[in-house]
């Protein structure tokens, strides 16, 4: 049987008082999922984290009129809220086994030449190549995202042999993991949350990554070193204001690689690395671009 299915953008604010109202108008069942590759942890008693780019999907009786209940969402969304609710995308879909399904959408993927994100139900596709076991959750993203794939391509296309190598903002610790499985000699994770520390650390055994070969870090507690290349996948706002400390996590010469800037951002984040870099023009995917450079002489 089909089911009619809404799907409707929300934010970490709005997206249970969302998930409220559908199942006060009939939804058979609702869920969220990250819209933006944002990873998340395990959340603290008591708590429940969301996405701050979340998608709300309900499904529906398929006997419904689809028209008629959008216009209703839309109507007792603005009762409750006075605010205009985003455009809904709706639809039929067919009934099927969802976890199995939600599983066979994660297949290895791979980036550039050698580089293979591989989900742990699958076998490596190349088992010479370059193969980081990870599975899409809360503490990772899929690395389709664009800001996590351009710059996991970068990455391949980069020799990281023997390189000391920052992930400023590690999360999950994809990029860092992604520059050791290539061949990076050691890595340095930063990132606020501890929580990603964890997620990092727990992701690097199961690659049987030896832990000193990995360091883990909050902001301001990493060692002063510089490093060959240093990743930072944030956003456009954080980079411009951290571009003198990240300048000076990088030796003359050494490159660095910034993404979860979108276009209209791009020029202001090259304007505030400008003065350590020489920025190369921005590598662009949809809306979103990724940006490199090379440190300059002292």
């Amino acid at each position: 049987m089909p089911w009619i299915q809404l799907q409707i953008p929300a934010d970490s604010e709005t997206a249970d008082q969302l998930e409220d109202l559908l199942m006060e108008m009939g939804a058979e069942a609702v869920s969220m999922e990250d819209a933006a590759d944002q990873p998340l942890y395990e959340p603290e008693p008591g708590t429940t984290p969301l996405w701050h780019q979340t998608r709300v999907i309900g499904l529906f009786d398929p006997a419904r009129d689809i028209e008629q209940l959008c216009g209703e969402v839309h109507d007792q969304w603005h009762r409750q809220t006075q605010q205009e609710l985003p455009e809904i995308e709706a639809g039929l879909i067919e009934d099927k086994d969802w976890e199995r399904a939600w599983m066979e959408d994660f297949t290895p993927i791979r980036f550039g030449e050698r580089l293979w994100i591989v989900p742990t139900w699958h076998e490596a596709p190349d088992p010479s190549a370059a193969n980081l076991v990870l599975d899409p959750g809360l503490a990772f993203g899929t690395g389709t995202h664009p800001t996590t794939a351009l710059c996991l391509e970068w990455l391949d296309r980069h020799p990281t042999e023997d390189q000391q190598v920052i992930d400023y903002g590690c999360g999950s610790g994809i990029l860092g993991l992604a520059a050791l499985v290539l061949g990076a000699r050691h890595v340095i994770g930063v990132d606020t949350d501890p929580q990603a520390l964890q997620a990092s650390r727990e992701n690097a055994r199961r690659n049987q990554i030896a832990d000193h070969c990995l360091d883990l870090y909050l902001p301001g507690d990493e060692p002063e070193i510089q490093a060959d290349v240093l990743l930072a996948n944030i956003l456009a706002q954080p980079l411009i204001m951290l571009a003198s400390r990240l300048a000076d996590k990088i030796r003359p010469g050494g490159d660095i690689v910034l993404s979860g800037i979108l276009s209209h951002q791009a020029r202001e984040v090259m304007e505030a690395y400008e003065p350590w870099f020489v920025m190369d023009e921005p590598e662009q995917r949809e809306e979103w671009v990724r940006l490199t450079g090379r440190r300059r002489d002292r």
